[in-house]
């Protein structure tokens, strides 16, 4: 078994990117009430295709990067940044297929994301997700980040069900 790490730069690695944050996107729908109702009212579907539309603009080199996964050549993850502010980065759609889980591939394309926004010269990184992602929360406590309040303006339904995030690198 055989897992790669890339940078996403062909229209066919884009592809696979938007096919895999559609089913985070999926999950997130299906994983509960809290992320139902965050999702519906942050990721509506017709505000999702507009962000799956500008992956390559808004997410990729230079102000920020995307990566892909691949288990022995089939897509089985993702990660992105990108530019928050002129001197941070948001990691976005950390996301891993269920037979991925549990392997690292999180930790894996966490540590990727945060050393690139390193050598760009960003100063923070920062995060969000679900109170409920337990697993993704250690994860991001076990690389060092700490948690603090909201770092943009968000739908008042995401009060309470939305833990946030720093890095500084």
């Amino acid at each position: 078994m055989a897992i790669t790490l890339t940078e996403a730069r062909t229209a066919e690695d884009f592809d696979a990117v938007r096919a895999l944050c559609w089913d985070y996107r999926d999950l997130l729908i299906n994983f509960g009430p809290d992320e139902r109702a965050i999702s519906e009212a942050v990721y509506a579907a017709p505000d999702y295709e507009k962000i799956m539309a500008s992956l390559e603009r808004e997410h990729a080199r230079p102000d920020g990067i995307v990566l892909l996964a691949r288990k022995d050549g089939v897509p089985v993850g993702c990660g992105m940044t990108h530019r928050f502010s002129a001197r941070a980065v948001e990691i976005k759609r950390v996301f891993l297929s269920e037979d991925a889980r549990g392997s690292g591939l999180g930790h894996r394309i966490c540590t990727a994301l945060i050393d690139q926004a390193r050598a760009d010269g960003y100063e923070t990184v920062v995060l969000d997700t679900s109170i409920n992602f337990a697993p993704a929360r250690a994860l991001y406590l076990k690389l060092g980040f700490i948690e603090r309040g909201p770092y943009q303006p968000l739908p008042a339904v995401t009060e309470g069900r939305i833990c946030f995030y720093e890095l500084t690198l």
